[in-house]
């Protein structure tokens, strides 16, 4: 197939920015400054034992074996989380046990790492190192560090989506350095690549074999679009939405984001289920940007029904919002919300696998226990 590519200067404004937006947060930018923390934080020291919600104790901060701390990539489970240091022009990851304290080395790296991903089953790391500044390197290894699949992918940027159905497929998107893209079908136990002819290079997956995407129109430039759907194994097309700002994919999940049609000022979160028939809806205030929409973070823990997210107090520019989030779950099994924390930044959080605490930070940095309402710092500073 042809590769895909799109002219930047006809590229519209919103994706650009989404696009920085996820560079920052999968590469985890260290330069970038750092918003301060409005709640106050309960910063240990090396070892102090910190009683979670379950009862256990956390040994916090973590103390770093070798090299800089780069930042934390997510849970293998509620008492394990995997950082990446950086040591020269090297990288390492570790395993760390939250209840003993304890730091393991499982991969190191001869290139800096640009981003970790965590299968949603816990059982794989994607790991995507550079080589150089136009070849990116993806290794897949278990729990143990094994490599089960290795590949150069030039490029001037990638960006991943896992197929939490079939594991073995990885949705890669490559970037040019005008930001024209290829979207391949990695297939890491097959050993094969399929370049994809699709519209955007944003897709998730809502479906063993069904991927979904917003489609924005290149040309015409607008605040909303359709949200359509592609079988891969039959090429069929269809739209799931005629009309949206926003969506994610979970297992047997999607959620949508529109504006609420009685008030212009809030959005409406909506789920459904996999054979897209709604299962509840909430509303809260909209920040707009220069040229499309602002949405705060959030995750979703199937297991409880859970979505987490940061919510602003009131709608209008984001550039000109200064109000600070409030850290509330939402219930989309019986509808019902509930306030965690106030006057956080908006910045990237990952829930544990019993949604019991989330990873919060540009670096995820600090651990919040959501039952206790109470925030730590991983790193000492």
């Amino acid at each position: 197939m042809n590769t895909l590519k799109r002219n930047n200067s006809k590229y519209p404004m919103f994706l650009i920015l989404y696009l920085f937006i996820s560079v920052l947060i999968l590469g985890a930018c260290a330069h970038n400054e750092q918003v301060k923390q409005k709640v106050p934080a309960k910063n240990g020291k090396t070892n102090s034992l910190v009683t979670n919600a379950s009862g256990n104790k956390w040994k916090l901060p973590i103390s770093i074996p070798e090299g800089e701390f780069s930042k934390l990539a997510g849970w293998l489970s509620e008492k394990q989380i995997l950082y990446i240091t950086n040591l020269e022009q090297t990288s390492s990851i570790y395993r760390y046990e939250l209840f003993t304290g304890k730091s393991e080395l499982i991969y190191k790296s001869e290139y800096p790492i640009i981003n970790v991903q965590i299968s949603p089953s816990r059982k794989s790391i994607l790991i995507h190192a550079s080589k150089t500044n136009t070849e990116g390197l993806v290794t897949i290894i278990d729990t143990k560090g094994n490599v089960i699949f290795k590949k150069d992918f030039p490029s001037y940027e990638l960006a991943f989506e896992w197929n939490p159905y079939n594991e073995s497929r990885v949705l890669v998107t490559k970037f040019a350095e005008d930001w024209s893209f290829q979207v391949l079908l990695l297939d890491f136990e097959q050993s094969t690549t399929t370049e994809l002819d699709v519209p955007q290079p944003f897709m998730k997956w809502i479906a063993s074999n069904q991927i979904a995407w917003i489609s924005w129109n290149v040309d015409q430039p607008s605040l909303f679009a359709p949200l359509n759907s592609r079988n891969l194994d039959t090429g069929m097309e269809k739209k799931l939405f005629s009309s949206v700002i926003h969506f994610s994919a979970f297992p047997d999940l999607t959620m949508t984001i529109t504006i609420n049609e009685q008030d212009q000022s809030m959005s409406s979160y909506s789920f459904y289920d996999k054979d897209l028939r709604k299962l509840s809806t909430f509303s809260m205030p909209q920040l707009t940007k220069y040229s499309d929409w602002f949405v705060p973070f959030y995750d979703y823990n199937k297991e409880k029904g859970q979505f987490t997210t940061l919510r602003p107090l009131s709608s209008g520019e984001s550039d000109a919002y200064s109000e600070g989030f409030q850290l509330l779950n939402y219930n989309i099994k019986n509808g019902r919300s509930e306030l965690i924390m106030e006057g956080l930044e908006n910045e990237p959080l990952i829930l544990s696998p019993t949604g019991g605490a989330l990873l919060y930070g540009n670096r995820f940095e600090k651990i919040i226990d959501l039952n206790h309402k109470k925030i730590y710092e991983l790193i000492k500073e």
